[in-house]
């Protein structure tokens, strides 16, 4: 029984398929979407995609090091303050222009 789960363990190229994949999804979010918060949460998946690679590379080449869980957890940290500072600045925005549509807050002028 244990060599079968074994042999259905998945591999680093697996892990790199899902983080590419949860990627894409974010890239498309951040392209497509209209809405200020919508692009924002799609930045946070890119970036938790690229902590998720740092922790899958970890494993795979360093099993006993915690250099990525560590890389990891500074990505997070940067994420949380970006998310603050941009909440900040849509707030800002909402206040003066009634909306958070990214294609008509594109001009600063007012």
């Amino acid at each position: 029984m244990i060599d079968f789960l074994i042999s259905i363990a998945p591999t680093l190229k697996h892990w790199l398929i899902l983080s590419s994949a949860l990627f894409a999804i974010g890239l498309y979010g951040v392209l497509v979407r209209k809405n200020a918060i919508s692009v924002l949460m799609a930045i946070e998946l890119m970036l938790n995609s690229a902590a998720f690679n740092l922790i899958v590379f970890n494993r795979y080449m360093a099993p006993e090091g915690v250099d990525g869980q560590v890389l990891a957890i500074f990505v997070i940290a940067v994420a949380a303050a970006e998310v603050v500072v941009g909440m900040a600045i849509f707030v800002t925005l909402f206040g003066h222009r009634k909306t958070l549509d990214v294609t008509r807050i594109a001009s600063m002028k007012d």
